[in-house]
């Protein structure tokens, strides 16, 4: 998994573009979609110590009731069976609640399975400081590019069914995208201050003197490009750019179905020849369209009806219901840091954190409707858990077959070449949907080449290690998310295992 100052933040509910706070839809009737299959689920047992102990009898409640996954199905095991030192563990659960004394994070919440069995589970701090709300096993949370490799899943179940080659241009599926031009101050100008799309905030507007220029690109954004960020698009958060003005002019992931998304990204050039740059993007976004052209369904459907209800994840959505709004953690952000752009834009900062906005909200509760494939989500750490298992088994749990281990195999390959991520970093590349951890030594963290990962905004990572047969996830909420909270959670899981 990669440090906390690389991981992405340029997620869709979260930078004021002056929207409203009704702004994020999909509301387009689609054709009737084809027959898909269904399929069911997940697999464990047992109980250990009594911090997750709770954690299962109140999962074993919702999850007997609303899917086919049980109390039973998930184990629970002593860490020392899987190789795992508790008392070490015990160093991580201490180093956690003293982040929250300190004040460097209100709550959270940390989840450890090895070998398919969950080795650590607990809680830290809490939910709403406000509310004097303790922070629960089951609490929802804003997963925002934690998104992305849900999405990638989504997309690449349909590519298994023949549907597109990898290869393919966008514009095959989304006409909309059939004409787009690059612009020349930033394809072929001094880029060398332009954002990459990350943390580095590097801001620069690329050769002012061409500005308004474009060209045709040297060839057009394939599917793969959308899942490697390389397509040419940008967020339009990071940068200055004569592009990154235009999203913001347009309010790109303003109040929009994914049609009407698509559309209006057609009007704007790309940043860069696809292909030319690994540069984080709107990307994933796309892939929600293309998976509603290719279905016949729309993108929420298909998330729900493929992958969440047969994989029990349900907790995992883009809105949290009304029914389920004690158990959506509270957001923080540091106060003085600002609002929207501002705020990721800000220096890091140890200032109090205090409640964000109900901007923040707005995009995530009921009568929101941009479904987002790019930061969009609201999940658990169980419903996470689930999914990065499946991930870790090679595509399938407990029965439930969602991708061929072939497959797994291909989005967990780097499949960058030589071209840097962009996170100014070696050692790390990308595959279709995670990152991919390719050396060590180069990396200078604890861990195992082959890992692969993600993390979101407001601080959440989880990292899939198949060399250890390790998944750890980590979850808080404050954005913009500047601690090491995460690196530390991963040092400290590292150094627990003793075989």
């Amino acid at each position: 998994m990669i440090s906390e100052q690389y991981l992405p933040i340029g997620d869709d509910r979260s930078v004021d573009w002056k929207l409203p706070t009704d702004c994020y839809s999909l509301g387009t009737s689609l054709q009737a979609p084809p027959h898909f299959g269904t399929s069911p689920m997940l697999n464990r047992t047992s109980n250990n110590k009594q911090s997750i102990r709770s954690f299962f009898v109140s999962m074993f409640i919702t999850v007997a009731l609303a899917s086919p996954v049980s109390a039973k199905d998930l184990a629970v095991v002593e860490p020392q069976k899987e190789g795992i030192s508790q008392d070490r563990l015990d160093k991580l659960t201490t180093h956690m609640n003293q982040a929250v004394v300190d004040g460097v994070m209100v709550g959270g919440l940390g989840m450890i399975a090895r070998n398919g069995k969950i080795v650590y589970s607990e809680t830290y701090g809490q939910s709403n400081r406000e509310a004097n709300k303790a922070m629960t096993d089951d609490a929802i949370f804003r997963i925002y590019s934690m998104s992305k490799p849900i999405t990638s899943v989504a997309l690449m179940m349909l590519y298994e069914e023949g549907h597109f080659f990898l290869n393919d241009p966008v514009a095959k599926y989304i006409p909309e995208l059939a004409n787009l031009k690059v612009a020349v101050s930033t394809a072929d100008g001094n880029t060398s201050m332009i954002s990459d799309g990350t943390q580095s905030r590097t801001i620069g507007s690329g050769d002012n003197s061409k500005t308004g220029q474009t060209r045709k690109p040297t060839r057009q954004p394939t599917i793969r490009d959308l899942m490697r960020h390389t397509a040419g698009l940008t967020y339009g958060v990071f940068g200055n750019t004569e592009v990154d003005q235009q999203y913001r002019k347009a309010g790109i992931l303003g109040n929009k179905d994914l049609e009407e998304f698509v559309t209006a990204l057609g009007q704007i050039p790309l940043q860069y020849d696809p292909g030319s740059k690994w540069h984080y993007s709107v990307s994933v976004d796309v892939q929600g369209r293309l998976i509603e052209a290719i279905s016949g369904m729309s993108f929420g459907d298909f998330l729900k009806q493929r992958l969440f209800m047969p994989l029990g994840m349900e907790d995992t959505s883009f809105v949290v219901p009304s029914n389920k709004l004690d158990r959506f953690a509270q957001i923080y952000s540091p106060e003085g840091t600002g609002e929207g752009l501002a705020a990721f834009l800000a220096v890091s900062s140890s200032a109090k954190l205090v409640p964000s906005g109900d901007r923040i909200d707005a995009g995530f509760l009921e009568g929101a409707t941009f479904e987002g494939g790019g930061g969009g989500m609201v999940s658990t750490a169980k419903d996470y858990l689930i999914f990065s298992q499946m991930m870790l088994n090679g595509g399938e749990l407990n029965g439930v077959r969602i991708l061929s281990p072939k497959t797994v195999e291909l989005m967990t390959t780097n499949h960058l070449g030589d071209m840097p991520m962009g996170f100014g970093r070696s050692g790390v590349g990308f595959g279709l949907g995670f990152a991919v951890a390719l050396d060590q030594g180069e990396i200078g963290e604890l861990g195992s080449a082959g890992t692969y990962n993600w993390g979101g905004a407001a601080g959440t990572q989880f990292w899939i290690d198949p060399v250890e047969q390790l998944i750890g996830i980590f979850m808080v909420q404050s954005i913009p998310h500047k601690t090491r909270l995460g690196s530390e959670f991963k040092i400290l899981t590292y150094q627990s295992i003793i075989k």
